[in-house]
């Protein structure tokens, strides 16, 4: 039979059916290239998306309850946002920061700055979070060594939290499932317990175990030494690891008052947590009187649009790197500072006040937060609800009134997800957040232009799920 013949023999036979079927039939003619995830996933393929929503070759759609990966924050197809992509690739494609720049890497670290927090004064730019983070440690790893404190090169991480996936940023991040295959080839750095507060716990129960996290990160310094230690990094709200878990504002007036104590530098990771998810600008502004050393940012900076990411970075650490290290960080990426990417960081930006989002995140989070408390009345898995804005987190449980998690292996917040893609809507699951292996949590973190409509649509989608999903586990 010849190739054509048996090519449209498949055509006739794969015409108008499901879309697995007709990738099967793209296998039988020239082979799947893809180096896919999941090998075990036979994953939709979407041809388009707009607004919060997503759709398929079959004509199926979702709702984007979790923004992809809590990234595409104001929705797909912004016509802004793809116009100043356009323009800029246009004028110039690409530039090296080694040798040139642009205007508008100038005008888009004006605009960071000016949404930042106090006193924060330069912002350097890579591709995603990861090389973000990695580049906060090399800096304060840099200023160490430079200013005649080279003794100082660990850095703290904290279990149960996510700094991405190169070496550097596995090492210091504690996902104890992504870190257990490459140990061999983790970098040296210390751990602490992250805040963690079960349902019934009463704020004088969460401020104590704030202490504890806190006296156990004093430890830490009192074993290694002070002298050996260079950051701490952590995320204001732990987003994907524990499900939105809000620390109270002693913790991380703690974290502050013990980095200025002992001269460690503080990292705060507002990857997730950036570019007003939370109803701020960053979240740390939640915190009236913490500033750190280093943010990171990424992710909402361009709301998903291209891959930019970077650090926002303290006076007082310039004038050190400028003072010991004449200036010059020994540290950059091809892509930092992509006129492209940058492009559409600064047209997200603007959208972020066009559109008037801050008050959204506020109405919209309010309503989120009171349908999950009128669902939590008749539900017998919802033990926590948390989050600020629109990164919001349930915990469920196997019996809440005995706070008895489920056990790995029922995989409750995958399950759940799969079973609301199937009724067209997609949160983020997530396992693991109180011990690296008990607690199961979904966040719910669409997009922040998301209607009041959508909203409804999404919640009603949440809710059904849950209760087939209590009837059947």
């Amino acid at each position: 039979m010849s190739k054509l013949l048996f090519s449209l023999l498949l055509d006739f036979f794969f015409l108008k059916i499901p879309s697995e079927k007709r990738m099967m039939r793209a296998m039988l003619i020239k082979g799947d290239y893809v180096f896919h995830r999941d090998f075990n996933m036979n994953y939709p393929i979407i041809t388009h998306g707009e607004g919060c929503h997503l759709f398929t070759e079959d004509g199926e759609s979702y709702i984007d309850g979790s923004s992809g990966a809590v990234a595409a924050n104001l929705g797909h197809s912004n016509e802004s946002i793809a116009k100043a992509m356009y323009e800029q690739a246009m004028k110039v494609g690409f530039v090296h920061t080694m040798r040139f720049e642009t205007n508008l890497l100038h005008l888009t670290s004006q605009k960071i700055i000016e949404i930042a927090p106090k006193n924060m004064e330069s912002v350097f730019f890579c591709s995603g979070g990861s090389e973000a983070n990695e580049s906060a440690l090399k800096l304060c790893r840099q200023v160490n060594r430079d200013r005649g404190t080279a003794t100082k090169f660990i850095s703290i991480g904290r279990w149960q939290s996510y700094h991405g996936n190169t070496i550097g940023a596995l090492s210091i991040g504690g996902d104890v499932q992504r870190r257990y295959p490459y140990t061999p080839l983790l970098n040296k750095t210390e751990h602490i317990d992250a805040p963690y507060y079960p349902p019934h716990y009463s704020e004088g129960d969460k401020i104590k175990e704030d202490e504890r996290c806190l006296n156990q990160l004093q430890r830490v310094i009192n074993e290694v030494g002070a002298e050996n230690i260079s950051a701490i990094m952590v995320e204001p709200i732990v987003g994907s690891q524990q499900g939105a878990m809000v620390p109270t504002s002693t913790y991380l007036k703690g974290i502050r008052t013990i980095c200025n104590e002992f001269d460690i530098y503080m990292i705060v990771d507002e990857v997730m947590t950036g570019f007003y998810r939370t109803g701020e600008s960053f979240a740390i502004l939640h915190e009236k009187d913490v500033v750190p050393d280093i943010i990171t940012f990424g992710k909402g900076i361009t709301a998903g649009y291209a891959p930019l990411a970077g650090m926002i970075v303290h006076e007082n650490v310039m004038k050190q790197l400028k003072q010991y290290s004449n200036g010059k960080f020994l540290h950059g990426f091809t892509y930092s500072g992509h006129p492209v990417c940058l492009a559409a960081g600064y047209s997200a930006i603007a959208e972020y006040k066009n559109q008037n989002i801050i008050e959204n995140v506020k109405n919209q989070s309010s309503f989120i937060f009171k349908r999950l408390h009128e669902i939590q009345k008749n539900s017998k898995t919802i033990g926590s609800i948390r989050g600020k804005g629109l990164l919001i987190g349930v915990e469920f449980f196997e019996n809440t009134k005995e706070t008895k998690y489920f056990n790995e292996e029922v995989l409750f917040a995958a399950k759940f997800n799969s079973l609301a893609m199937k009724k067209g809507a997609v949160f983020y699951p997530g396992s693991g957040g109180v011990d690296g292996t008990k607690g199961e949590h979904i966040l719910i973190a669409p997009p922040l232009n998301i209607t009041t409509d959508d909203v409804e649509k999404l919640m009603n989608i949440f809710e059904e799920t849950l209760y087939e999903m209590e009837r059947t586990t």
